[in-house]
């Protein structure tokens, strides 16, 4: 045996076999006269020693490739999806369809059997849950609204309706959670919280493997929650001034992912709280474009995503992020 493994001819002669005339190592075994077990060995010895060098080709290197991966190494993020820049139409969507898409896509790669998947609220994840994409086996998981929603205005992006949505186009089961988004008087949410049916919701909380988010900023040009009422544009100033960069699911956070300033508003809020989320496993924020960087920042560095996917604006730009006096406060 040790005489074969050593024959440099033959091990050439299988790597060449192998690699550039795409027989199979059966096909080899017949050719040469050796069993399969010595050419595994042999192909295994032509990548060691150099002879083989296989090259894996990213369609979309060096540009998306490169920036997924300095974007995980920078941020810590488990896995970064970069897609390229797409126009959007303002009124009715703040992500590309590709993005949309992609994020589809994304969930249908990641989520399995038995799965518990929270789910925002907003236009982000409305464009996502009818973007064009087919979802070709049911996955037997189940999807959560992470937050309250009832109203009488947008209840397309209320997070009680795209759960669903989520779960028709998995073909999935959901959970609704019937009550306000955000409640006028921190001790009644407190004592609603106490309720049984609305205990079991929150705890459901505890138990979730994944969530998917958008990631809103205190600005009116993006505000969904202001056209859904959630929150008055004048308090949204207010916050942006006291450094509010962005919120996840109604609650605000500042650029190192803080939300000390904000409790008098982020505790009037009935759903998962921005602590609890850092205990669910994946994740994922989607969100594009240049305007939300900070947002993404502040999110990051409170541990509120693992999980990014966005466009080359945004992730450019958090590449370009630097520290100043003035993000830094």
């Amino acid at each position: 045996m040790r005489k074969i493994i050593d024959d440099k001819r033959l091990l050439v002669k299988s790597c060449i076999l192998y690699y550039r005339e795409n027989l199979g190592q059966q096909e080899i075994c017949d050719i040469l006269g050796v069993s399969r077990p010595t050419v595994s060995r042999l192909l295994k010895m032509g990548r060691d020693r150099g002879i083989v060098k296989i090259e894996v080709v990213d369609p979309f290197a060096p540009e998306y490739g490169d920036l997924e991966r300095r974007l995980e190494a920078r941020f810590g993020l488990q896995e970064v999806i970069v897609v390229e820049d797409r126009p959007v139409a303002v009124a009715t969507e703040h992500i590309s369809s590709l993005m949309g898409t992609t994020a589809l896509s994304y969930l249908d790669r990641v989520l399995k059997d038995g799965d518990d998947v929270g789910v925002t609220l907003g236009l982000t994840l409305h464009n996502i849950a009818h973007a064009e994409y087919t979802v070709d086996k049911a996955v037997h998981c189940r999807f959560i609204p992470v937050l309250g929603g009832v109203g009488e205005t947008y209840l397309e992006l209320h997070a009680n309706s795209l759960a669903a949505e989520f779960a028709k186009r998995f073909r999935a089961d959901y959970v609704p959670f019937y009550a306000p988004a955000v409640f006028s008087d921190a001790n009644v949410l407190r004592g609603f919280k106490r309720e049984p049916s609305i205990a079991r919701i929150f705890s459901l909380f505890e138990h979730l493997d994944a969530v998917v988010m958008s990631i809103g900023v205190p600005q009116g040009d993006y505000s969904t929650v202001i056209k859904m009422k959630y929150i008055d544009e004048t308090i949204l100033q207010d916050f942006s001034a006291r450094g509010a960069v962005g919120d996840i699911g109604l609650q605000y956070f500042d650029i190192h992912g803080r939300t000390e300033r904000f409790t008098s508003h982020n505790e009037h809020v009935a759903g998962m709280t921005l602590a609890d989320l850092r205990n669910v496993p994946r994740r994922i924020g989607v969100v594009g474009g240049s305007g939300k960087v900070e947002a993404v920042i502040g999110a990051v560095r409170g541990g509120y995503i693992n999980t990014l996917i966005t466009d080359v604006s945004c992730a450019t730009g958090l590449l370009a992020y630097e520290e100043t006096p003035e993000n830094d406060d």
